[in-house]
């Protein structure tokens, strides 16, 4: 027996995980949004370099990750639009799978936390990846077959087992550990993005950017990546070193989820948007200027490509301190000017 989507479920093919699904149950239950004014709104977009004993170096341009300080972008962008947001953990297998049956009955669309590495239809080249911080949408379920159907960044629904999904969600690899991760959604007192809204959203950004809290965030992240970078060889054996650099180049590139230029691109569009609604073109300006920057980002990332695909990576990780350093001015220019454009 076939497994069929949820009705009025319509899958889109999206740029970023996150935004991805949120627009997948979002447009399913009839709201007009953007995955860029999800993004941007929920002040998603930022930049951060981080190394710590036993991890990858990991560079990345998604900020506002929900923790104990802060909200994270599904409850910034559901609070500003008038959505509440529900977010739930728990160590519990059985527990965990019986709120989704729950929810799966009432035939809406659920977004889950998952370890990407446990999802059958990724190919990893027969190597073993994982990554906990991917999200994904239920969008269907036979209770018969045991199967689900899932909504992920492509037009194409994935049906996958219960017990895939299991692995998934309770997976322990770090540093991203779903734990059984889940979110639901009450859209009874939404309302469109406000002028007032979109302005606050640019000025966090552009905070986040300018006055990072430490030297690992914003545009100083970016001149202290582009130093760090060429200490890499001293502490990374050569496969590490390999891994790493692909990793980088993933998580710049589109093919990470970050619609390419490392969310650039996106946030270029959000301020399209932002300008419409402001009614500040300056705004719509800056946004093709950032475009741009993405396209810069896309030359570096194409550099630690190039990198991976060496014997020796090391010989090329000097080709980025240049246009790093570069990206670093033109961003810092970036953002100062669009702070004065929103006050």
């Amino acid at each position: 027996m076939a497994i069929e989507a949820f009705p009025n479920f319509k899958s889109f093919e999206t740029h970023h995980c996150v935004t991805g699904s949120m627009l997948q149950v979002y447009r399913s239950n009839s709201i007009p949004i953007s995955e860029e004014m999800l993004l941007g709104l929920g002040s998603g977009m930022g930049f951060i370099y981080w190394h710590q004993k036993g991890v990858d170096p990991f560079i990345g341009g998604r900020v506002n990750l929900e923790r104990p300080s802060e909200e994270g972008l599904e409850k910034t962008v559901s609070r500003r639009l008038g959505v509440e947001v529900g977010s739930f953990y728990t160590t519990s297998t059985r527990k965990a799978e019986k709120t989704l049956l729950e929810l799966l009955e009432a035939q809406q669309p659920v977004m889950l936390q998952v370890d990407m590495g446990y999802l059958p239809y990724f190919d990893f080249g027969g190597e073993e990846y994982h990554f906990g911080y991917h999200v994904i949408v239920v969008a269907g379920y036979n209770p018969e077959t045991r199967q689900v159907l899932i909504a992920d960044r492509e037009l194409e629904l994935y049906p996958i087992s219960w017990e895939d999904l299991a692995r998934a969600r309770g997976s322990t690899y770090k540093p991203f550990p779903p734990k059984h991760h889940w979110y639901t959604f009450n859209f009874s007192k939404y309302h469109p993005p406000t002028k007032d809204d979109v302005l606050l959203s640019i000025q966090e950004i552009a905070a986040g950017m300018l006055e990072p809290p430490i030297s690992n965030f914003g545009v100083k992240g970016i001149c202290k990546a582009a130093k760090q970078i060429l200490k890499w060889p001293d502490v990374l054996d050569t496969e590490t070193l390999r891994r790493t650099c692909f990793n980088t180049f993933v998580f710049i590139d589109a093919i990470g989820g970050t619609g390419g230029g490392i969310f650039r691109y996106m946030y270029g569009r959000y301020l399209d948007e932002a300008s419409g609604i402001t009614g500040k073109a300056e705004l719509g300006k800056v946004g093709e200027e950032l475009k741009v920057i993405g396209d810069h980002w896309q030359k570096v990332a194409e550099i630690f490509k190039r990198a991976f695909e060496l014997g020796d990576p090391a010989i090329l990780l000097p080709e980025t301190t240049e246009p790093m350093m570069a990206i670093a001015d033109m961003e810092q220019d970036v953002w100062e000017r669009l702070r004065v454009i929103v006050g």
